[in-house]
């Protein structure tokens, strides 16, 4: 087994003071318990650590009391809550307890942004931090492989993606059938049980027609035609994927160009091994029409894992006109940077920055990122 260190160990780890709660979200089987773990085996004082899925947990905090809390956490000081959605009430019970028992820091999980911020959330206002974990970003493997190795396992990458027992697995059999494990196991599981949705269907169809559209532009109604469903439910089934951490939306970037579109989006999966799980496409890059897509899809997650390890406020966009000059990423933050991907050596010599971002833009950095210099990019 790998000990690989996650970055936003330390941030976590920080944040763990009295009166305090660290909510940790992502996917299922992105490695939170395990992260969890290494938090409360370096932590210094007594730790107290609670399963949001087993029904002792429920029994123990289902009497919502101060005097309850104090005989649960007495010379606890931090206790963490795996999982922690599952916990009916759960951030009216986070808030007595940081209020009630001043010397306690909380660390709570969860796979589901809409669980976990609906239910504890609002009643945390001003005690809490969130924190985003993602599957392996590629400087947290580099721990372990040398440049070398890393360049020699580029395609694997983009072709299964960087769930941490997908990196761990050795067979490519073997990683394929874990990523179609999480598909089925979890990530379906966890959308369906939001929001009493029984069309299962009908999800797995959305998955599959985003995934062949991955880096272009989306329009709900043309999918709401194709799945046989209206609009609006196409956005609710969007926000719930995205709320599970399966898909994200890329918006467009437009400050005062007339020509920009300002409407648009393009939906990414957040790891590529998921995206290819779900249309059963597991092939080598050699013998793939999508390899562009698997390429820019695996350079964005790469930078935005890093700004959210890294607690950077960074915003990302594309950007598109109507007469379709276009860049792949536009990264806002304290300067304006775009990023165009190619793959092969021939398209990256031919990149040039579009003129009508040049002119609207001319504070922005511009750089093509290919395989000869996407290491320094991610």
């Amino acid at each position: 087994m790998l000990d690989i260190r996650r970055e936003v160990q330390k941030r976590v780890a920080d944040y763990c003071k009295p009166r305090k709660v660290a909510l940790i979200l992502g996917a299922r089987r992105v490695g939170k318990t395990v992260l969890i773990g290494q938090i409360l085996k370096d932590y210094p004082g007594k730790v107290l650590l609670l399963n949001g899925e087993d029904y002792d947990t429920h029994a123990l905090l289902e009497q919502r009391s101060a005097a309850n809390y104090r005989r649960l956490l007495d010379g606890v000081d931090l206790l963490a809550l795996d999982e922690a959605q599952n916990i009916p009430d759960i951030g009216q019970k986070l808030k007595l307890m940081a209020d009630e028992i001043p010397h306690i820091g909380i660390i709570a999980s969860g796979s589901s942004s809409f669980d976990l911020l609906h239910k504890a959330g609002e009643p945390l206002v001003g005690r809490s931090a969130r924190f985003h974990l993602s599957p392996f970003s590629q400087r947290e493997i580099a721990q372990t492989e040398s440049p070398l190795e890393t360049r020699q396992n580029l395609e694997d990458r983009l072709v299964y993606g960087s769930y941490p027992e997908a990196v761990l697995l050795k067979g490519y059999a073997q990683k394929a059938e874990y990523l179609r494990e999480i598909v089925n196991a979890y990530l379906l599981k966890d959308i369906l049980a939001i929001d009493g949705i029984k069309n299962s269907g009908k999800m797995r169809d959305l998955l599959r027609l985003l995934s062949y559209q991955m880096g272009n532009e989306v329009s709900y109604d043309e999918l709401g035609r194709q799945l046989g469903m209206s609009k609006n439910t196409v956005e609710k089934y969007l926000d719930l994927l995205a709320g599970v951490f399966v898909v994200y939306r890329l918006g467009s970037y437009a400050r005062n160009l007339r020509k920009e579109i300002v409407k648009a989006g393009k939906w990414y999966f957040c790891d590529n091994g998921i995206r290819n799980a779900i249309i059963g496409n597991f092939k080598p890059l050699a013998l793939r029409q999508d390899t562009g897509a698997l390429w820019e899809s695996y350079l964005i997650n790469e930078r935005m894992k890093n700004s959210e390890n890294e607690g950077i406020g960074r915003e990302y966009y594309f950007w598109r006109t109507y007469d379709h000059q276009e860049i792949d990423l536009i990264e806002a933050g304290e300067n304006l940077r775009a990023f165009e991907f190619k793959w092969g050596a021939k398209q990256s010599g031919k990149a040039r920055i579009p003129a009508a971002f040049a002119g609207a833009y001319p504070e922005a950095e511009f750089r093509v990122v290919d395989r000869e210099n996407y290491g320094e990019f991610i």
